[in-house]
């Protein structure tokens, strides 16, 4: 309705492309990729300076042209799997979603597969979200595991992702993990076995938190790359540098936080 009266009221036309959601997602697309082509060089330039300049119609012509700028040529010489096979460690009761997100916005982007390895309780809710991914529900929390079965649960859990280990090109650790001790101390195993292999990890949420605690699971390992928020990277800065974050000195701080 609002859009309807915007287009038809003259002065509130503006008003319609200034507030709209979709339309700040594409100048913030249009912002974050520059100049993808000359062709398009002054278009963005007007999209910039002010939305009266631009009309709604060649915003959406814009974006489209940006979209098909970046979106892969489909080949038929290539095959499922080569552009991407990515793996989201994560997903308990209380969060489901993060993982979720993770891994489609894997295919998003391009990848081809996309598997999550999660719990049995985060499951269904999972498959539920999507057809496309592919969802293992192979991780255990400490209150579905005696003490006396944590030895052999650890070993099947390890043993399932290793069987799939060599199949992934990434592998995106930490969504929705949450911070059960077992399954904590599940995934420290798993990473272990990503170095052996020599398999690139991306680190995030509760990754975080268990990364920063047990340094020596990614300390010395160039393949790890760690997505903290800020909360987050003040706790890495506390355990690594000894300090408080100091926004004078903070790229001193981040390069000597990346060399150790």
């Amino acid at each position: 309705m609002l859009v309807k009266q915007g287009i038809n009221s003259g002065f509130g036309a503006i008003y319609m492309l200034a507030s709209s959601p979709v339309l700040r997602r594409q100048q913030f697309l249009i912002r974050s990729l520059g100049d993808y082509s000359d062709q398009n060089t002054n278009t963005h330039q007007k999209g910039m300076q002010g939305t009266k300049f631009t009309s709604g119609a060649s915003l959406e012509a814009d974006a489209e042209n940006v979209l098909r700028a970046i979106t892969p040529t489909l080949d038929p010489n290539r095959h499922k799997g080569q552009a991407g096979k990515i793996a989201v460690i994560g997903g308990g009761r209380e969060y489901t979603g993060a993982p979720y997100f993770a891994a489609i916005s894997a295919l998003k982007i391009g990848a081809d597969l996309s598997h999550v390895f999660c719990t049995k309780d985060a499951a269904s809710v999972i498959k539920s979200y999507s057809p496309e991914l592919i969802v293992h529900p192979v991780l255990e929390e400490s209150y579905s595991v005696r003490d006396d079965e944590k030895g052999v649960i650890s070993g099947k859990v390890l043993a399932e992702v290793d069987k799939w280990l060599e199949r992934f090109d990434c592998l995106v650790i930490g969504p929705g993990l949450g911070r059960d001790p077992f399954l904590l101390d599940c995934v420290s195993k798993i990473i272990k076995l990503a170095r052996q292999s020599n398999v690139p990890i991306v680190i995030d949420g509760d990754g975080l938190f268990l990364v920063t605690n047990s340094l020596d699971l990614i300390s010395g390992y160039p393949l790890a790359v760690l997505t903290p928020n800020v909360n987050e990277y003040k706790r890495l800065v506390q355990k690594v540098l000894s300090c408080e974050v100091n926004d004078e000195e903070a790229h001193e701080q981040l390069l000597s936080l990346a060399k150790r």
